[in-house]
């Protein structure tokens, strides 16, 4: 595919200024050089004659080192973090691939963006208290040059975890882990739940827990457009299609115990154009799979899951879209 049929030099010839217009204006006099165009163009071209060029501007790029497959907020983010970090900048090129371009289907769009942090793995947990971090901040993270400050609206309102008998052990033992990555979560006994929440019938609840910072809800879709429009301005790019088909090449290794393995390894990725049968092969180094809830699909496309039964390989990844 001819991605660029011009040189630049090429296009210098058609700004030309004419009689009336004011000194140092110039305005485009096709009309004088649409058969020189053709000529050149025919002169370029190999086989048969061309009369229009075709605009690629809306293909990916031929080669990327990254192909972040989603652009959510998760996709964003990691599209994000990955250039923040560069060496120096334009050391990684990173290409996002979304289908939808409004967004009408992702998690991010239908979320309410709430946050927590009781979780039970202390991972999860300082994952979401970075997120409240970076929320807070959000401006020191995604400003943009002459672009508006964001607003996310972000509501503090702790979450509300109910235990009945036989899980309070559980829900006690969790908000102990909380506690020492350093989550500020309380528990309260059913008359303190009582005095802080009338309203709530506390018949059957044992033990409570109660997110006292950093917990709420904010606007997804103000943070996707932030995200989108910093990673921009950080070179990050973007296109809307869909990808069909990873390209992979195998490599057969020897572990220490002298066990052979098969490694695989996705060096090219195919994008399908929307509304078209139009496909790009893009040559990459890593791919990506921020799909969210068709995260599966991509998985398999990789061939996860088509591996022997009980093996990792052979194992699907458990994640299919439900309407609620």
């Amino acid at each position: 595919m001819i991605r660029r049929v011009l040189p630049h030099g090429m296009g210098r010839g058609l700004l030309t200024r004419r009689p009336g217009t004011r000194r140092g204006g110039f305005s485009l006099d096709w009309d004088g050089k649409v058969s020189e165009i053709k000529k050149k163009i025919k002169s370029i071209l190999p086989g048969r004659s061309c009369d229009l060029l075709q605009d690629t501007s809306h293909l990916p790029p031929e080669h990327s080192d990254v192909v972040i497959v989603g652009g959510g907020v998760l996709g964003l983010s990691v599209a994000y973090w990955l250039k923040k970090l560069e060496s120096r900048r334009g050391a990684i090129r990173v290409l996002v691939v979304e289908r939808d371009h409004t967004y009408s289907q992702a998690s991010t769009g239908l979320s309410v963006g709430g946050i927590c942090q009781q979780f039970s793995l202390p991972e999860n947990i300082q994952l979401s208290l970075f997120s409240a971090s970076f929320l807070r901040n959000i401006n020191e993270y995604l400003a943009v040059v002459d672009a508006p400050p964001l607003d996310l609206r972000f509501n503090p309102s702790g979450y509300l975890l109910l235990a009945s008998e036989k899980d309070a052990a559980a829900m006690e033992s969790n908000v102990k882990v909380q506690r020492q990555e350093g989550a500020k979560v309380s528990l309260m006994s059913p008359d303190q739940l009582r005095n802080k929440f009338p309203w709530i019938n506390t018949e059957g609840v044992a033990l409570a827990s109660y997110g006292m910072e950093d917990e709420g809800w904010f606007d997804p879709w103000c943070l996707l457009q932030g995200l989108r429009r910093k990673v921009q301005s950080l070179g990050v790019l973007f296109c809307q299609g869909e990808v069909t088909r990873f390209v992979s090449s195998s490599q057969r290794m020897l572990t220490t115990d002298d066990k052979a393995v098969v490694l695989k390894r996705i060096h090219e990725v195919h994008v399908k154009m929307d509304r078209s049968l139009e496909y790009q092969p893009v040559e990459c180094a890593i791919v990506i799979n921020a799909a969210g809830a068709w995260s599966a699909q991509i998985a398999a496309l990789a061939g996860v899951g088509e591996g022997p039964p009980g093996t990792l390989q052979g194992t699907k990844l458990p994640v299919e879209p439900r309407k609620r």
